[in-house]
């Protein structure tokens, strides 16, 4: 009867050593996933606080305070091409988020990456209003 318990308990250790280590990939890729969606998540704050002082009514109109830090006047043209590659940014952050889900099936990373698409699809949403913005300005005299 003790043979018998003692090789029970030895197969149930040994199932949970086999099933850790079944499972240790998939751990280590979601850490490693998680981990670089994070940078690319920063990536999108920066680039949103960087074109966040970008107002095109504030800088077309002179309204800047030419002292203030970080708000250089920039013309029309200047200012859109800076939205559009701001633009751009949050597009490339979005299709690296989304490579990380290849051959992976991770409901976390998924859940992550969606978040990070919702993210950019809604900064580069702002951006593209003031571009909007800046085309109506052109075409009014």
């Amino acid at each position: 009867m003790e043979a018998i318990e003692a090789m029970l308990s030895e197969l149930v250790l040994l199932g949970v050593a086999v099933l850790f280590l079944a499972t240790a990939e998939g751990r280590i890729k979601r850490h490693r996933s998680l981990r670089a969606l994070r940078e690319l998540r920063s990536i999108a704050h920066v680039v949103d606080m960087h074109q966040l002082t970008k107002d095109p009514k504030d800088l077309l109109s002179g309204d800047v305070d030419e002292g203030e830090e970080g708000m250089e006047i920039m013309g029309r043209k200047d200012l859109a091409h800076y939205l559009d590659y701001c633009s751009e940014i949050l597009s490339l952050s979005s299709k690296l988020a989304a490579l990380y889900l290849e051959g992976f099936d991770d409901h976390v990373v998924i859940g992550a990456v969606n978040e990070i698409e919702g993210l950019t699809s809604g900064l580069m949403g702002k951006i593209w209003q003031k571009i909007m913005i800046l085309d109506r300005m052109a075409v009014e005299p």
